[in-house]
């Protein structure tokens, strides 16, 4: 039983002291809260629109006439997953620091570089608040369903 004990408390505290807020930590950053209407602007302003549709605004936002979208990456909709603030805002500014599988298979420059493009000296940090508010805004949480497993 002891042992039990020991290897439990030194499993938390390997837990604990993974998780740091040294010099690098996003502990404590914050933004403003955003203007979603706003955001909906710069969405089309700085053409998101060429690779992303919104879910239930497909008709409203689209692509300036004769630009075929270079993909069509969905945002927004029911998902049993919202993406945090941290991360939309993270997607935007280093779109390359995460790719989802099921874009891999579109083409790229150098995998897994994104092919979203870099936005970081161009967009004002208002404009990344309110266009984040906005994407924000699109999703729907969605309840998970549990799986229903059979007695045999």
């Amino acid at each position: 039983m002891r042992i039990i004990l020991f290897v439990t408390a030194i499993f938390c505290a390997l837990i604990v002291s993974s998780c740091s807020f040294g010099p690098k930590s996003s502990y404590g950053f914050t933004l403003p809260e955003g203007n979603a209407e706003y955001g909906k602007a710069y969405f089309v302003e700085y053409r998101c629109v060429d690779c992303h549709t919104v879910a239930g605004l497909e008709d409203e936002l689209l692509a300036p006439e004769g630009i075929d979208p270079i993909m069509n990456v969905v945002l927004g909709g029911p998902a049993t997953h919202i993406e945090t603030y941290g991360e939309l805002v993270t997607s935007i500014i280093n779109p390359s620091h995460k790719v989802s599988e099921q874009y891999r298979v579109t083409p790229s420059i150098d995998e897994p570089q994104s092919m979203m493009r870099n936005y970081n000296s161009i967009m004002t940090v208002d404009e990344l608040i309110d266009l984040v508010a906005f994407i924000q805004d699109q999703y729907e949480l969605m309840p998970m369903t549990p799986t229903v497993y059979k007695i045999y």
